[in-house]
Formats: structure tokens, C-alpha cells, sequence
């Protein structure tokens, strides 16, 4: 194993420097998993820590990239032996831990998840914080009781990662799923998915947030937020749950009580980043099973190497991104 390798360094001690630099060992966090990294992807909180005001990165230099998939090289702990191939999302990975944007990556083994048998490393990071955020959006779903035969359920924010990952596993699942979207450019790619009909912007959120509206979806996944999220709560049907995991719109929520106490509607929190592991291992395993989109393939919008992420990382925030962007290492 050489002792230096490559990463993505962002430094802010002078300028605002995102490169490619050499590391070693010795300027690896602590962690007592040693891991060789193989792919990781391109997520919000990434391009937000490739910029000077981003708020992610609390102190410099720093690696970033929130997920990883790779080989263990060396354990302390009796759980993890070389050779075994995990998955690292979420916690403090690519926010005050180095991330997935490097060659080798030391992690805590309670961070870790084991690769289920039924995904690749690659498939792994397709999926990544994005396609686990939008599994653990359907499944709490289901656990308050939202199942194919109650009606339609709608997906905002649909052609970024977590949307169109619920659509796919949503539509695999046999659900009636409306995508909703401002880019009509985009129609087919979401019916692809399959996504039955395809949803304007505007006849989610007009402009105006209404106390109540017409009842439409039977639920939602909802990684938008602000008011457009407002509107949606209001045209749930009686006793249905919309999945909030993002603020892409805002972190205002100018509702009223009425979607909660006149029709039973259910605001379910959607959070990856300190879902218990319990909770984790079984969304991951069904990723690897029912959950897993029959099209993952089709969720690759580009698949690049390290010294291609400065240019890549800022898709997002100029809402450019379709589908996912994986990161090739080595």
C-alpha cells in the first residue's frame, strides 16, 4: 500500500482553493478502519463544501465528500477484516471527518455498514445518501400506512437524487407515482423512471399557500420543502404522510393546522445523517433487494475521476443536476 495517495482538498487559509493534493497516512482523521476507497458521489452538501460560504466545513484544509464505498485494508476492530467491502454515509463523514473524495479513508467502524450481498461498490454509491434518504422516505411511508391501493403519490424535487430514486423505487413497489418538476426537459427521463404522469411546479405551489385544497395524493416525498411544501400538506388526502428530507425551497414552512387536524395528515421528518443503525442495515439491505431500482443504471448522469470534481461539484447548486454523479477513485 504506498503511504501517499490522492485527495480533494478545499483550504481556506489564505484563498479559497479546491485541488487535488497529495496526503498520506499520518493526515488521515482518526478512525479504527482503514479503507481503500473505490467510488463516491456527488451530493447538496458536497457542492455546498466546495464554496467559501457553504456552512458545511467548520475548519480547513479538509476532505470532503458525505459518502464512500471501498475495501477494508486494516481493523482494529474484530467485526471488520481486510478485504471486506462497506459502505460509509452519513454522520460526520465529509462535514468534520475527511470524506470519500481520497484514495484512503480512516472511519469509525460504527460508522460503517457492511455491503449487502446484492450491490456492487458502484451500485452502492449510485444509490448513496441520496438513494437512502429517498428509501428511508418510502419506508417510513409505508409504516403509517401508505400502500399502492390508497391512491397516487407524488415526488417533488423529482429529477435530483433523492427524487428520482423514489420515483424508481416508489414505481417498482407498484405505486401510481406523479413526478413533479420544472424542467420539461426531463418528462421522459422521469417516465423512464416510472413515473405514470409527470407534474408542473406550479400545480404543487402556485404562488399562494391555501389553509386547505382539493385532495390529490394519497402521499408524498417531499425533499423540496419551504412553501411549496406548505401547498402539498394541503392537498393530502385524509389520514395520508408526506416524507420531508430537504429545504431546496426553504426552511419556512407557512402552513396551517388544518392538513393535521381536519385530515389526519402525517408530517414525517426524514433524516440520514443520525438514523440509528439498526434502522440503516435494514433500509440498506432492502436497497440491495426490493427497493432496488430495476433501472439503477439510468440514474448515472456521469460517472468522473477525482481531478474532474472541482468543475462537477457546483452542478447541484446551479440546479443543473439529473440523476446521480459518481466518483471513480484510483
Amino acid at each position: 500500500m504506498a503511504e501517499n495517495f490522492k485527495a480533494l482538498v478545499v483550504n481556506n487559509e489564505e484563498q479559497f482553493i479546491v485541488d487535488v493534493k497529495e496526503l498520506s497516512l499520518n493526515d488521515l482523521p482518526d478512525g479504527d478502519v482503514l479503507l481503500k476507497v473505490e467510488y463516491s458521489s456527488i451530493n447538496y452538501k458536497d457542492s455546498l463544501a466546495a464554496i467559501p460560504d457553504g456552512n458545511i466545513v467548520k475548519s480547513y484544509p479538509f476532505v470532503p465528500g458525505i459518502d464512500l464505498a471501498g475495501t477494508v485494508i486494516s481493523s482494529e476492530n474484530p467485526q471488520f477484516k481486510e478485504g471486506d467491502k462497506v459502505i460509509a454515509t452519513s454522520y460526520e463523514i465529509g462535514v468534520t471527518h475527511f470524506g470519500g473524495y481520497s484514495e484512503y479513508a480512516r472511519i469509525p467502524s460504527e460508522w460503517l455498514v457492511p455491503l449487502p450481498e446484492g450491490l456492487s461498490l458502484k451500485e452502492a454509491m449510485v444509490i448513496g445518501t441520496a438513494g437512502f434518504t429517498a428509501a428511508l422516505s418510502v419506508q417510513r411511508l409505508e409504516e403509517n400506512n401508505v400502500t399502492p391501493d390508497k391512491g397516487k403519490v407524488l415526488v417533488t424535487g423529482a429529477t435530483g437524487g433523492v427524487g428520482s430514486f423514489a420515483v424508481s423505487i416508489l414505481s417498482k413497489l407498484g405505486y401510481e407515482v406523479e413526478a413533479s418538476t420544472g424542467k420539461e426537459s426531463e418528462h421522459e427521463f422521469l417516465k423512464s423512471l416510472g413515473a405514470t404522469s409527470i407534474v408542473p411546479r406550479e400545480e404543487v405551489y402556485d404562488g399562494k399557500v391555501r389553509a386547505l385544497g382539493k385532495q390529490k395524493w394519497a402521499a408524498a416525498v417531499d425533499p423540496v420543502g419551504g412553501e411549496p411544501l406548505a401547498s402539498l400538506l394541503s392537498q393530502i388526502q385524509y389520514g395520508g404522510s408526506v416524507a420531508v428530507s430537504g429545504l431546496t425551497a426553504g426552511t419556512k414552512l407557512p402552513s396551517t393546522v388544518f392538513p393535521f387536524i381536519l385530515r389526519g395528515v402525517n408530517l414525517l421528518g426524514i433524516d440520514s445523517v443520525y438514523c440509528p443503525m439498526d434502522t440503516r442495515l435494514k433500509v440498506w439491505n432492502r436497497l440491495a433487494a426490493d427497493f432496488k431500482p430495476a433501472n439503477l443504471e439510468q440514474l448515472i448522469q456521469q460517472e468522473i475521476s477525482l481531478e474532474q470534481l472541482p468543475e462537477a461539484l457546483p452542478t447541484l447548486l446551479k440546479g443543473q443536476a439529473k440523476g446521480r454523479t459518481i466518483v471513480k477513485l484510483g
